[in-house]
């Protein structure tokens, strides 16, 4: 784990020690006694119904657990629903789908080609490709630690000048490895090389790299990224305009999305 990323990701995790040893309980109180009311009210007013199914506990924990992630955004926030801008970056999936995982990532750091290894298949499966839900990329290269994740964020907008974003950000991150320790010079032989292999014009994409045309779109997802509180790669913000949005950070599990994206789709 690199060192910026290091030190935000377990300041969290001390945070989330202190304050759980006590707020864990009074969360789980409140968990038990709502679905308790919950299924008593529907208990009295369905007396002769069947007996209450494993669907029907699992969807009244959602929605609490929702109602928990809402509770923690500050009270003139949740007057007025956190909006996160998706500006005019790449999009995955249906993009009419009802809700958006914006990600604010950096293409050399390791923990963000982790969740695209491993995470994101499962959500393309389970919520994208059938389009409840779609993914907007925003680039935040930590240039500190990543000397090479400007320029990796500039290719993929070069390809994306050829109609193949996702293919050569895709190509990116599963070979990480390959490019990631190069000297910056030696880097960007390779993702011209990248470009080759998904048959882009060679001479287009050279001088879109070359040339930096997107430094200054880049910069600007940087300073969104900054603006909403983003000081980790990778960083994920997860609703709608009418909802508002539940922030999650680092290289979360599946099962981590699962519960905001069901809970969100149920609202």
């Amino acid at each position: 784990m690199e060192p910026e990323e290091s030190n935000q990701i377990n300041t969290n995790e001390k945070i989330i020690i202190k304050k759980s040893s006590f707020n864990a309980v009074v969360i789980g109180i409140i968990i038990v006694v709502a679905i308790a009311a919950f299924f008593a009210g529907s208990y009295t007013s369905n007396l002769n119904s069947e007996q209450i199914t494993q669907k029907d506990l699992d969807d009244a924990i959602a929605k609490l657990e929702l109602k928990i992630l809402q509770s923690r955004l500050p009270t003139e926030q949740q007057k007025q629903p956190v909006q996160i801008s998706a500006d005019d970056d790449p999009v995955r999936g249906n993009p009419d789908a009802p809700i958006t995982i914006i990600e604010f990532s950096d293409f050399q750091c390791p923990f963000c080609a982790r969740f695209h290894v491993q995470t994101l298949p499962l959500l393309l499966e389970n919520y994208i490709d059938s389009g409840k839900v779609k993914l907007v990329y925003r680039d935040f290269p930590i240039q500190s630690i990543h000397p090479n994740a400007m320029p990796a964020a500039v290719a993929a907008e070069c390809a994306d000048d050829q109609g193949k974003y996702w293919q050569y950000h895709d190509r990116l991150f599963e070979n990480q490895n390959q490019w990631s320790g190069l000297d910056t010079i030696d880097a960007i032989a390779v993702f011209g090389q990248y470009a080759l292999d998904l048959e882009l014009n060679q001479q287009e994409f050279n001088t879109c790299l070359n040339g930096g045309k997107y430094v200054n779109e880049i910069k600007k997802d940087l300073d969104d990224g900054r603006e909403y509180g983003v000081s980790g790669t990778p960083g994920f913000f997860i609703g709608n305009d009418k909802l508002g949005y539940i922030e999650l950070k680092g290289a979360q599990p599946f099962e981590s999305f699962k519960k905001v994206l069901d809970s969100q789709l149920m609202s």
